[in-house]
This record gives structure tokens, sequence and C-alpha cells, in this order.
């Protein structure tokens, strides 16, 4: 049963040339329209599950984008309370809010905590200008800094951003940056390397030459300093890219991560739901004709088969640092659990260091990770075909 929330606000400020996310940037945003909509949404999520308030309460609510801290915080407040009376919250619900470091998002921080939000997710993504402005980012490095002592002191929990692995960027200059960015004492940092994605303006960019992205050597290389320097500091990696001091791990992220189910709502949002896939319309204007045709924003809901729900639940689980339990999965897919893995790829990976298994439990070593969505293809993929 989904105990976990995702709210997709889509619209920022400017579209960044890395990003693929589902955003938009829109000239005006009617906040009225976009509560009763959100609303409406989220009662039919909802009454689909079935749930009786209290019954099964959130433990996790998590507001994504696009840009979240451009919505109002009356909004942000008057969803969190239709969360509560719908499902009811857990005691120590952890409610995540992703917001950019502008000034004038940070204006809104002691209002957003005043409506729930009790843990934010800062887009800071270098400490540096001349990067930023390359980043298309529309903050400055002080902007930044300025706006996390402002999170600081509102939030219980803070996390921020930061992207490496770009182009000619070298070890000692990561180092610095990474050394810098764990001297502010926050518990949760997530670290991304650089990826192209199709159909950004990136992408574009270095089809044309304008510049060449790192080296896959150069970028594991920064993968290890990475994970030797959160370490040291005491905000272990919990996942390829996530790093938190014990206890501090974003618990909704690992729902998605450990399989269990949730509730998407929003403009693309995606959910999971006993067995059902659901997607709503990503573009806005479409998602919100939909909610006020049919009362709900779904564009698409479909029973996953068991092996599509083996595979996903291997292909999330292998990027943690727990890695899986073949046993419990077993139990849950109704499957041998030799059947979801290749022995045989197992085995050779393993002798070659870059996955573990400990009894019924496996995982990609650290030397692994760099090359992650390889080794998944080969263990879970290379399963169906010894099937």
């Amino acid at each position: 049963m989904a105990r976990a929330l995702y709210i997709h606000w889509p619209f920022c400020a400017k579209k960044c040339p890395y990003c693929d996310f589902n955003s938009y940037v829109r000239e005006r945003v009617d906040a009225g329209v976009w509560e009763q909509a959100l609303i409406a949404d989220m009662r039919a999520e909802a009454a689909a599950i079935g749930v009786t308030p209290g019954e099964a309460p959130l433990t996790s609510i998590f507001f994504g984008g696009g840009t979240p801290s451009l919505m109002p915080p009356s909004l942000a407040a008057r969803l969190l309370i239709e969360a509560q009376r719908l499902w009811g919250f857990a005691p120590d619900i952890e409610i995540t809010l992703e917001a950019n470091p502008s000034s004038v998002e940070a204006a809104n921080f002691a209002a957003l905590a005043d409506a729930g939000i009790n843990r934010v997710s800062l887009g800071i993504q270098s400490l540096e200008d001349e990067t930023l402005r390359w980043l298309g980012r529309l903050h400055s490095s002080d902007e930044a800094l300025s706006a996390l002592a402002t999170a600081q002191r509102h939030f219980d929990r803070v996390n921020f951003d930061l992207i490496y692995a770009l182009p000619d960027q070298t070890e000692e200059h990561w180092a610095r940056q990474l050394t810098r960015a764990l001297g502010f004492g926050t518990s949760h940092l997530s670290l991304y390397q650089l990826t192209i994605e199709p159909g950004t303006r990136f992408a574009t960019d270095v089809r044309l030459g304008r510049f060449e992205p790192l080296d896959d050597d150069a970028a594991a290389t920064l993968y290890d300093i990475t994970r030797e320097l959160t370490q040291g500091a005491g905000r272990p990696a919990y996942e390829i890219s996530n790093h938190a001091r014990p206890g501090e791990e974003s618990r909704h992220n690992l729902t998605y991560w450990r399989y269990q189910d949730y509730a998407g709502i929003g403009p693309g949002a995606h959910g999971r739901r006993t067995g059902f896939a659901t997607v709503r319309h990503k573009k806005p204007e479409n998602y919100l004709k939909a909610v006020n045709e049919r009362g709900h924003g779904i564009s698409e809901q479909r029973s996953l088969s068991r092996d599509e729900q083996v595979s996903e639940a291997l292909l999330m689980g292998l990027r943690l640092n727990e890695g899986i339990d073949l046993a419990h999965c077993e139990a849950r897919f109704e499957r041998g659990r030799w059947s979801m893995i290749s022995q045989a790829a197992l085995a050779t990976y393993a002798d070659l260091g870059f996955v573990w298994q400990r009894g019924d439990r496996i995982g990609i070593e650290p030397k692994g990770m760099p090359v992650l969505n390889t080794l998944i293809a080969a263990l879970v993929e290379d399963s169906v075909v010894e099937a």
C-alpha cells in the first residue's frame, strides 16, 4: 500500500541545458487553477488506492519538479492539509521540497517551513560562478551559499546537489570543491556526474563539437575520490549518487529504490501501486484538461507482469549500497531467486570484484558503480535468457 506521495510542480524560471526532466517555462501560472487540479488528482489517487485515513499514514512526501520552490507557500500548505486529511501522517513524516537557491525563492523558506516542509533539497550544482553560468543556472555562488545558510536555519534537514565530471575537470579541482561542500555541515549530499541526455541543449552542443564530455576513465577516478572524501567526512554513499550521515538518508527516495509502492500526482508523475504502474499527462495543459474532464491526470495505467516487477525491483535495488535480498524478492514475487539473477554473470563479475554476494543478498561493489548500468543489464537481462 502506498505510503509515500510524490507531487510534481513542472514549472521553472529557465530550462537548464543539461536537464531532461519534465519541466516548462511559462510566463504566468495560475496558482488557484493548479490548487484545484492537484487536489482533485490527489483525491482520485487516494480513492483508487482505497485507503482509510490513518490506516496507512504517509511516511514521506516529496515536492519535485521543475522548481517547486516557485510554488506559493500557501499552495504547498493546502496540498499538505489535503494529503493529511486523505491519508494521515506518520508522526515522523519526511516532507521534502526541491528548491533553487535564488534569493527570491530563499525568501519563501520560512513560510514553507511553517507550511510543514521539514526537509529541503537545494540545486546548488556548483560553488563557482563560471561553472554556474556554463550550466545555465540563474544564481551566483554567493547567492547559493546565502540560500544554504537560510535553509539550515529553517529546516530540520538540508540536502544540496552538485554536478561533477565536467569537461576537463581535474582530480584536484573536484577534491577541492567537494571538501569545501562537506564543510557546510549538511547531513546529505547528492553528487551527480554530468550526463549528456538526448534532446537537451548539451546533447546538441556535443554533437556540434562545442565541448567534449569527460572520458569514462577520468570520471571513474572522480567517482572514487567522491566516495573516499564523503566516507571520511561521515557521509558515506548509500546509493550511487547520494551520500548521508547514517539515519539521514532520503526516506522518500529509498521508497523508490526498495521498490515500495508510492502515489504520484502532477504533470508527468509516475506511481506504483499493488502491481500497477500509473503515469500522468506530461504537458501541463494536457494534464489540466484531463483533470477537468475526468477528475484525474492519468494518461496511462497498466498492470505490470510479474517479470516486469522483478526487473524493476532489481534495477532499482542494485543502485543501493545495501543491495537486494533475493530471498525477500522470491517471497514477494513468487519467483525462484536464481531465475531472477544470472548466476553466470554473478560469478563472473564477483570474481572481477565488481559484484558482491553475502548469503541471499547481492550488490554492486564500489568499483562497479561507475559501470552500474552495464552490470545491471548483465545480471538481470541475462537471467531472462537463461530462464
